[in-house]
């Protein structure tokens, strides 16, 4: 393994890797021998990122960068036939995220973007319910990631307060509840947005509201935020023809669904509501447990890239439909 970018969420993959039998660590970008020793792999050796991908013995790197980088580096590393996790989003255009899903075919690797979120207890037990039919037809689906980050969370990282750079609060933090929403519910048609900053002086959006239409009619509405102190754990809630869902972060809030029980709720996940540091490794660990099993098997991920283009397209159709003021109709981005 690779990893490409050693800094916190490096840092969780590494951890990660640790905790999975077979694996071994043997090189990475950015960060220190410290912090790859601390994080279990002393023996790892520090290398720039194209040294990584070429490594001899890297067979998979994971690609922790910046939001702008992940699109450059994964492609440059699926180009030299290595496997690749991508951190979220997988790209910042709808265009690099396409060329990542033609290179998953025409190079035989397996491309994923990071989807822990779908690995919880919860969210797993509510998809299976709903492609059994037990939850009925889904018609009203929203999602609320209302967070605080403070300044010193945006002065520590240029790219967070830069709208090209990804650094939004839809595009950065509500990217997993945003996957989880489409990953649920299916394809969106068209959607609507506005943006606005307004807890801090930066360029990237810090506040952003959309409402949406599935292709299966069903409406949904998104809504996310890093000026909302002190942060709150985000909720996805379903309405369908059987009842209601809402989860947060590993809980049930309410769960009235006449006939169908509840999941157990899942005390290994814990909220980055107002610290992103506080988020664990269990996610990851599954995350790439999945991919591992996907790479032994020489199939595709369940998040691979031709997937993750889907989330790509409605998080660029959310910014485009805010910044024009327009409806969007997803399948006209390119």
């Amino acid at each position: 393994m690779g990893i490409i970018g050693l800094g916190a969420i490096g840092v969780t993959h590494a951890r990660a890797l640790r905790a999975l039998p077979g694996v071994n660590l043997v090189a990475f970008s950015g960060g220190s021998p410290r912090l790859a020793a601390e994080s279990g792999w002393p023996g790892a050796v520090r290398l720039d990122p194209d040294a990584v991908i070429a490594h001899p013995e890297v067979a998979a790197v994971a690609v922790c960068t910046p939001t702008q980088w992940h699109a450059p580096l994964a492609i440059a590393a699926a180009e030299a036939g290595r496997h690749v996790l991508v951190e979220k989003p997988m790209a910042t255009s709808v265009a690099d995220a396409e060329r990542l899903a033609a290179l998953q075919a025409e190079r035989g690797v397996v491309i994923a973007m990071v989807a822990q979120r779908r690995f919880e207890a919860e969210f797993a037990y509510v998809r299976t319910l709903l492609d059994d039919g037990r939850l009925g037809r889904v018609r009203l689906a929203t999602t609320h990631v209302h967070w605080h980050r403070d300044d010193d969370y945006y002065a520590a990282a240029g790219w967070r307060s830069s709208m090209a750079a990804g650094g939004g609060s839809l595009m950065n933090q509500g990217v997993h509840n945003v996957d989880l929403l489409r990953w649920l519910c299916g394809p969106v048609a068209d959607v609507t947005a506005q943006y606005g900053t307004l807890g801090h002086e930066m360029d990237a959006e810090d506040t952003t509201v959309a409402t949406l239409r599935f292709a299966s009619g069903a409406l949904g509405m998104i809504s996310t935020s890093t000026a909302t102190p002190p942060g709150s754990p985000a909720t996805l809630t379903l309405h369908t023809s059987r009842g209601v869902v809402e989860l947060g972060q590993g809980e049930v809030i309410r769960w009235d669904v006449p006939g169908v029980p509840p999941p157990p709720a899942d005390d290994s996940v814990i909220s980055g509501a107002s610290d992103p540091a506080a988020i664990g490794i269990a996610g990851h660990v599954a995350m790439w447990r999945e991919v591992l099993a996907a790479i032994a098997g020489g199939r595709r991920s369940a998040a691979d890239a031709t997937d993750a283009v889907g989330t790509v397209r409605l998080l660029c159709g959310i910014y485009e439909a805010a910044r024009t003021g327009r409806q969007v109709r997803l399948e006209d981005l390119s």
